[in-house]
């Protein structure tokens, strides 16, 4: 699987986030992993309006596999989609 074709949009101090990454890191996922929480200004704001497009809530961890986005950590249904890739 090419590192483009999975993204995590986390925040470094979230829990949730850091499960899974450690989970992607378990499955030997190649994947981008954006803390937003460390970037600034413009390029947090471009960062934020990606993630409102895909997640209107603006919620973390957000994971994009492909063209589908999982919102949460949802291990069963990040596996799922890990798996029929």
């Amino acid at each position: 699987m090419e590192p483009n074709d999975i993204t995590l949009y986390a925040l470094s101090t979230c829990l949730h986030c850091r499960s899974c990454k450690e989970f992607l890191a378990q499955c030997g996922c190649n994947y981008t992993c954006i803390e937003v929480d460390k970037l600034e200004g413009a390029e947090r704001k471009a960062v934020l309006e990606e993630v409102k497009n895909l997640n209107p809530r603006v919620s973390f961890p957000t994971l994009v596999i492909g063209d589908t986005v999982i919102v949460g950590f949802l291990k069963e249904e990040i596996q799922e989609m890990l798996h029929s890739r």
